[in-house]
């Protein structure tokens, strides 16, 4: 009661604090003069801009720092016999049972179906040009190579690690982890461990598998359910998979793995950085993670074509 506003301030606002008679001061941009409040334009002022360039790449920095770190932890971890007990051998089985029974089905089928249809599209576009010869070949450098390995890491990121970084975070507040130190555990080793190896168990279980069922469905998409063509399909398949293309097949698949498996669980293990919520460290790591897959798979494609 009492309030006097800046008459502009009607015209530009029509919340419903104008009816109340609850305004707060007017400011105007220097171009433009359209009217904002005052609170809309601390953050744009030049002053705070290398403040917030900096705690971005403080946060930037430590993130990065942190996904290296746990990573030399859990190579020590894996290298060192204690972590290999039986309560420890049990609880990793467990693990990587749940992690990779429930989608191991369901994803090879739906690899299966996609090798039938790209094979399909492949072969008919392939031959009105006259270049059928090249289409087998085509499919099998695109989809085993290419596709399948990163459409795993992915599966596997969304069904299993990411799930399981927020569940590890969720111990992590409710003070799980901390009593586990208290209790003289080591909660990386208990918590931690094994969901970081089920989820590279289950990466390179899904595209192992599914790129031998692609293989297949690739070979009946072209020749059907008879062995004529076994003998050029099989000479064709070893000057695709050259030694040196198969190592980079190879350490793509486990490095895949490793990054969907890792990044989530960092994201989980840390508390976020002081001015960070939760949600945006949660987001934070899903970049990081699509980051390094885009970086493994432009230096894979590198290694195998130039």
């Amino acid at each position: 009661p009492g309030a006097t506003c800046d008459p502009l301030y009607y015209a530009s606002d029509s919340c419903p604090r104008l009816s109340r008679k609850r305004c707060r001061p007017i400011c105007y941009l220097k171009y433009g003069m359209f009217p904002y409040d005052g609170p809309m334009t601390t953050g744009l002022h030049p002053a705070s801009l290398p403040r917030r360039a900096w705690a971005l790449a403080v946060r930037w920095a430590l993130a990065w720092w942190r996904i290296i770190d746990l990573g030399a932890v859990v190579l020590v971890l894996l290298l060192s016999p204690s972590s290999y007990r039986p309560a420890a051998r049990e609880r990793l089985a467990r693990r990587m049972l749940a992690d990779t029974a429930p989608i191991l089905l369901g994803f090879t089928a739906l690899a299966a179906l996609l090798s039938l249809v790209i094979t399909h599209i492949v072969v008919v576009t392939a031959l009105s040009y006259g270049l059928t010869r090249y289409a087998l070949e085509m499919v099998i450098r695109v989809l085993v190579l290419e596709l399948i390995p990163l459409t795993a890491a992915l599966f596997v990121a969304m069904r299993t690690t990411i799930p399981s970084g927020v569940q590890l975070a969720r111990l992590r507040q409710t003070g799980r982890l901390q009593a586990l130190r208290e209790q003289g555990a080591d909660p990386v080793r208990m918590e931690l461990l094994p969901r970081v190896l089920a989820g590279v168990h289950a990466s390179i279980t899904l595209a192992a598998l599914s790129c031998a069922v692609a293989l297949v469905m690739a070979y009946l998409g072209v020749y059907g359910f008879n062995t004529a063509g076994l003998p050029a399909y099989t000479r064709m398949f070893g000057q695709v998979f050259t030694p040196s293309i198969t190592l980079v097949f190879a350490l793509k698949t486990l490095l895949f793995s490793l990054a969907v498996a890792l990044i989530p669980m960092a994201s989980g293990l840390y508390p976020p950085h002081p001015g960070a919520a939760q949600d945006q460290t949660g987001q934070g790591g899903l970049a990081r993670m699509f980051a390094v897959l885009l970086l493994i798979e432009a230096v894979s494609l590198m290694g195998n074509y130039y």
